[in-house]
């Protein structure tokens, strides 16, 4: 009967108790997570590096705002061409900047807006073209053609006319950001952006 009483307590230990196999499986599981949350507190402290660091270069340059931007943070944009997880740090700080130093909610929207557009369409060319100076090339095409929106926010905050106003700030976006895609290919390979995400 002391035999059976054992026998059957063993019996419900063994099914309660997980196996060593079940025991290793939760262990790997729960370390992923916690490797997948690490992984995420660094896309989220990179992207605040990105956008304090956006509104930094654009306080530095004197022409910052306006018909004419020869903003030197506009280098940043070329992040997302090495990994797309930069794009939101590009974006906060642009958002950051129009805010307090720009025209005010009209430049947050048409400029965040005009930022977005641009990265998202070279994030989006991301897995088709491989060739990173190719991808280089779009990203200041995306950037240059959007600064149609610039022009319409300034023609309605500041009351210029459009098509000089868009020559102008496409002009200097398009010089900004190809002086600057050398320099940024140059960084990657000394700093390899897309393993710092």
């Amino acid at each position: 009967m002391f035999l059976c009483i054992i026998s059957t307590c063993a019996k419900h230990i063994a099914v309660h108790q997980p196996s060593r196999a079940i025991k290793t499986r939760r262990k790997k599981e729960k370390f992923v997570q916690m490797s997948k949350s690490n992984s995420n507190i660094k896309v989220l402290a990179v992207n605040a590096i990105v956008a304090a660091l956006y509104v930094a270069l654009s306080l530095i340059t004197p022409f910052s705002a306006g018909p004419i931007q020869f903003r030197i943070s506009e280098s940043l944009n070329h992040l997302v061409v090495f990994n797309r997880k930069y794009l939101w740090g590009i974006f906060l700080g642009v958002v950051i900047y129009n805010a307090l130093f720009g025209y005010g909610i009209m430049d947050v929207l048409f400029g965040g807006g005009q930022t977005l557009l641009a990265l998202t369409l070279t994030s989006l060319l991301q897995n088709k073209v491989k060739d990173k100076k190719v991808l280089l090339g779009f990203n200041i095409a995306f950037f240059t053609f959007s600064m149609f929106l610039i022009a319409i926010m300034l023609m309605i905050t500041a009351d210029l006319p459009f098509w000089p106003t868009y020559l102008t700030t496409a002009l200097s976006e398009l010089i900004i950001m190809s002086i600057s895609a050398p320099v940024m290919v140059w960084l990657n390979n000394r700093l390899h952006f897309n393993k710092q995400l």
